[in-house]
């Protein structure tokens, strides 16, 4: 099993910056992957952006430019780090980790955090 632990959400202005932390611990070795997706109230759950262990991306077209993903493979955390935030970014945002299908970006088991209130005000 792994465990994920978020942090770094808030209430932001439009055209700040927030960055999101995400610790995993537990069977780390078991994922290949790590990333975020959010929800707004009343969607679907989205990808927001995906890690590789071997550093391939995998970005939501509505954060392209505007977000970036980053990891720590020693602290086994993962970041988010979001720029030129507009009030459609306002989601819950969740910590997601997993092992992807070979050259895919399908999960064949992941593991979820609890989610952070990210807020971006007009």
């Amino acid at each position: 099993q792994v465990q994920l632990v978020e942090s770094g959400g808030g209430l932001v202005q439009a055209g700040g910056s927030l960055r999101l932390s995400c610790a995993a611990s537990g069977t780390t070795f078991s994922i290949n992957a790590m990333g975020w997706y959010r929800q707004a109230p009343g969607k679907q759950r989205e990808l927001v952006a995906a890690l590789t262990n071997g550093g391939t991306t995998n970005y939501a077209d509505s954060v392209k430019g505007r977000f970036t993903v980053s990891r720590d493979n020693a602290k086994n955390t993962v970041y988010l780090q979001m720029n030129s935030l507009k009030p459609e970014d306002t989601a819950v945002y969740y910590c997601n980790a997993g092992k992807l299908l070979g050259g895919t970006w399908i999960y064949e088991y992941n593991y979820w955090g609890q989610g952070t209130q990210v807020t971006v005000s007009s």
